[in-house]
């Protein structure tokens, strides 16, 4: 990375983030170039908790959200952190309008698509606003894990519907729109004219642990990390993450 510095949230990861964090600074040392900052938007960045940590590393961040509250704890963030990141109020679908075609070396699209209208609109967007040679990060809510969840806490007829629903609710009181699978999300992203790339599981056994297993328990911590480092990239175990994480790339 540009100055070998960690972002400051990487040093208190924990088991649900560490997966996800590894892939984000893989990606960033493969696009940044040797002598300057990429370019990272961040669509439904919220209040910033990967925007912040990116610009501490010297990075020119932007945040698209539609939630002006959302921006505002954004800027208290980032002045609290010494850093600049630039707040734009938005859609993920209206992203090139607002931010132009082909301007962002990284898109980050986390917890977006599970929300919006129309998924495969919000996609072209991000396709639209990445630099040929870019990235774009996608993390959305798996289906499987959400049965495997509502399986292990005894909510056996809401583990079925969320395999057979069309959209992986669980039912009505099922806050999430709608969630993927691998072969969804993946399908998603090429239709959008992106090469698929890495597919992670974030949260495979994170989320099974009691945390009062973990509390105060490094080595405990540390030892489920490295487990989830193992399970996240496994072609079987991936798919019953809580969350999938996708990579892909715009060529050049």
């Amino acid at each position: 990375m540009m100055d070998g510095r960690q972002p400051k949230r990487s040093r208190g990861s924990g088991p649900r983030t560490a997966v996800l964090w590894d892939a984000l600074r893989a990606v960033l040392d493969r696009i940044a170039p040797e002598s300057g900052p990429s370019d990272v938007v961040d669509v439904g960045g919220g209040t910033g908790g990967f925007a912040v940590p990116m610009a501490e590393l010297g990075h020119r961040v932007t945040v698209v959200d539609s939630s002006p509250d959302a921006l505002a704890a954004l800027e208290r963030r980032a002045a609290e952190s010494g850093v600049t990141v630039r707040a734009v109020q938005g859609d993920a679908a209206a992203l090139p309008d607002l931010l132009g075609t082909g301007t962002a070396d990284l898109v980050l699209c986390h917890n977006v698509l599970e929300y919006v209208d129309d998924p495969a609109a919000a996609m072209t967007a991000l396709t639209a606003a990445v630099r040929p040679g870019g990235s774009v990060s996608v993390l959305v809510a798996g289906r499987i894990g959400a049965a495997l969840h509502r399986a292990v806490h005894g909510h056996f007829d809401d583990a079925r519907r969320a395999l057979t629903d069309p959209d992986g609710r669980w039912g009505e009181r099922d806050r999430t729109p709608r969630r993927f699978t691998r072969q969804t999300l993946t399908d998603l992203v090429g239709k959008a004219g992106l090469r698929v790339g890495e597919l992670h599981g974030v949260r495979i056994f994170a989320d099974l642990v009691p945390d009062a297993m973990l509390d105060g328990e490094q080595d405990a911590a540390a030892a489920l990390i490295a487990l989830e480092q193992v399970a996240a990239v496994h072609p079987v175990l991936r798919e019953l993450a809580t969350q999938l994480h996708l990579l892909a790339y715009k060529d050049a």
